[in-house]
C-alpha cells in the first residue's frame, strides 16, 4: 500500500480523477450518472461515484496509475449494448467508471494494405463508413452497429453475422494499443499479417472484457468491397434440412457463402407482429426458415446465378420448400433487418431467457431437439425461439415466457432453465458463451464448468496483468 492509499480521502482521490480529465469531462451528479448504471435487459444495476471521459491514451494511463496507486476499481465502458453486465459497475458504489466515447476518431486508413486504425471509442458504424470510402469492407456487422464501439467488440471478440466468412474479432485484429492496469501503455499496433515473434500478447486482451487493461487503438483488417451480391429468404421444414442446405451452399459457393442465418417459424411471428415495417417474405408458413446471403467479388450476376442454381438443386432434392430472392437492394436489407430484429421483437412477447451458444455445427439439429425438450419438460409452455448462424454453430437458444406467466416469476427460474440447456451445450462439446462473452452473467459457471488447470490460468493470467485487482472487478474470473 503507498502512502496515497492512507493519507488520500475519498472526496481528494475522485477530484484527482476529475482533475485527469476536466470538469466538463467527469460525470459526478447522480442524474448524469444514472445511464451508466445498467444493461439493455435491466438484469444488472450497479452504483458509482464518477463517470470518467479520457480524449487521449496519456489520460487513460493517467487515470489507471492512479487507481492502481489509490486501490480505486476501474470498470471500463464502451458502447453499453453488452449482454452479459461486462460494463456495470458493483452495486457497492465503489467501481470508478471509465468511458471511451470521446475516443472515438479513425486515425488512418491504410487501403494498399487493407487496414485501418481506430480509437477504440470508435463506432462500430463509423469504421464500417471509413472502410467504405475507400472501397473497402469492415466486415464485423452486429445490431448493434451504431452505438457499439470498437474497444467493446475487441474487449468481448464480437462475431455478429458474417463470421462463416471473415471471422469474429479476434480474426479482423492485427494490432492493439492498450493501458495496462499499472498505467503503463503496450504499443502492438502493428500492420503484420505474419508475426511470430514470441507470445501473441493481442490475443490476450481480445476477449478480456477490460479485465487485463484498457484498449485504446487497433488495427483493424479490411476486405476488398464485394462486387456482386444476392440473398434469399428460404422455408425449411427442420434444422436437419437446414444443416443439408448449407452443407449443399458451402460446397456450392465456397467462400463466396457469407451468411447463413437459421430461424424458427415463432421468431418470424414476433417480428412481424412487433417490428413496423417487417413482413414474411414467402406467402406460405414454415416450421423453419433459412437466410442466405451470397457475395462475389466479380459481379452482382454471378451472385444471383449463383444462389438460383443453389435453390433449385436443393428443391428439386426437396430441401426447400420455398424461397424468395431479392430481387433489390432495398429487399436484400429488408431480410436481414427481420433477422437482426428477432431478439428485439421477444422483448412485448413478456420476459425472455436468453442463452448465446455454440456447438459444432453438425450437431445444431440434435442440439435443439434435446434442448427443446430439455427445457419443456421443466416448463411445458414456455415459448422457444432459437436462431442464429448456423453457419458458425452459434445459436441464441431464447426462452419466451408462458403466455398469461408472471414475468418476475419466471426470470427468476432463469438459473434453472440455463442449467438444463447448458448442460446439452456442454454434452454436445460446446461453449456456453459464443459471443456475447461471460461478465457477470456466466463468471460463476464459467468456472464451474471449465477444467481447474484452465481456470487457474486464467487467474494467473489476471493476476500478472493486474496484481492490484482494479480492473473490472467481479466480471469473467472470481
Amino acid at each position: 500500500m503507498t502512502k496515497m492509499n492512507v493519507t488520500m480521502s475519498l472526496a481528494d482521490r475522485l477530484r484527482a480523477f476529475v482533475d485527469i480529465v476536466g470538469e466538463a469531462n467527469a460525470l459526478t451528479t447522480a442524474a448524469d450518472i444514472k445511464p451508466y448504471l445498467t444493461e439493455n435487459r435491466g438484469l444488472y444495476h450497479g452504483a458509482s461515484p464518477l463517470v470518467l471521459k479520457p480524449g487521449s491514451t496519456q489520460e487513460v494511463s493517467a487515470i489507471l496509475k492512479l487507481a492502481s496507486e489509490t486501490g480505486t476499481s476501474i470498470v471500463p465502458v464502451s458502447g453499453r449494448t453488452g449482454l452479459v453486465g461486462g460494463q456495470v459497475p458493483r452495486e457497492d458504489g465503489h467501481d470508478v467508471l471509465l468511458s471511451l466515447e470521446r475516443m472515438n476518431k479513425i486515425r488512418e486508413v491504410d487501403p494498399v494494405a487493407d487496414v485501418i486504425v481506430a480509437d477504440g471509442g470508435a463506432v462500430l458504424a463509423d469504421v464500417q463508413k471509413a472502410a467504405e470510402a475507400h472501397d473497402r469492407l469492415f466486415p464485423l456487422s452486429l445490431g448493434s452497429e451504431g452505438s457499439c464501439r470498437i474497444g467493446g467488440n475487441l474487449a468481448t471478440n464480437a462475431g455478429g453475422t458474417a463470421v462463416l466468412a471473415y471471422g469474429n474479432m479476434r480474426q479482423l485484429c492485427l494490432g492493439l494499443e492498450v493501458v495496462l492496469p499499472t498505467g503503463e501503455i503496450w504499443d502492438g499496433l502493428r500492420r503484420l499479417k505474419k508475426d511470430n515473434s514470441g507470445y501473441d500478447l493481442r490475443d490476450l486482451f481480445i476477449g478480456a472484457e477490460g479485465t487485463l487493461g484498457v484498449i485504446t487503438g487497433a488495427v483493424l483488417k479490411m476486405v476488398p468491397r464485394p462486387r456482386g451480391r444476392q440473398v434469399a429468404y428460404a422455408g425449411l421444414a427442420s434444422p436437419d434440412a437446414a444443416l443439408a442446405l448449407f452443407e449443399k451452399a458451402s460446397q456450392r459457393c465456397g467462400s463466396a457463402l457469407t451468411g447463413f442465418e437459421l430461424m424458427p417459424r415463432i421468431g418470424v411471428e414476433f417480428t412481424t407482429k412487433h417490428i413496423v415495417g417487417v413482413r414474411d417474405p414467402l406467402a406460405s408458413i414454415h416450421p423453419w426458415y433459412a437466410l442466405i446471403d451470397i457475395s462475389t467479388s466479380d459481379s452482382a450476376e454471378t451472385a444471383d446465378t449463383m444462389m438460383h442454381e443453389l435453390l433449385a438443386e436443393a428443391h428439386e432434392v426437396g430441401l426447400v420448400s420455398d424461397a424468395a430472392i431479392a430481387s433489390s437492394l432495398a429487399q436484400q436489407d429488408a431480410f436481414w433487418h427481420l433477422r437482426e430484429s428477432m431478439s428485439e421483437a421477444q422483448r412485448p412477447e413478456g420476459g425472455s431467457i436468453k442463452h448465446d451458444v455454440s456447438v459444432p455445427v453438425s450437431r445444431i439439429p440434435v442440439f435443439l431437439k434435446e434442448a427443446d425438450a430439455a427445457v419443456h419438460a421443466l416448463m411445458p409452455d414456455a415459448r422457444i425461439c432459437a436462431f442464429g448462424h448456423l453457419g458458425d454453430g452459434n445459436i441464441h437458444y431464447n426462452i419466451s415466457q408462458p403466455v398469461g406467466a408472471d414475468k418476475a416469476e419466471f426470470i427468476g427460474r432463469w438459473r434453472e432453465v440455463n442449467a438444463v440447456v447448458h448442460a446439452v451445450v456442454h454434452k454436445h462439446t460446446g461453449s456456453i458463451s459464443a459471443e456475447h462473452g461471460v461478465g457477470q452473467l456466466k463468471r460463476d459457471e464459467l468456472a464451474a464448468s471449465r477444467p481447474a488447470i484452465e481456470t487457474e490460468l486464467m487467474r494467473r493470467i489476471k493476476q500478472a496483468f493486474d496484481p492490484a485487482g482494479i480492473m473490472n472487478p467481479g466480471k469473467v474470473i472470481g
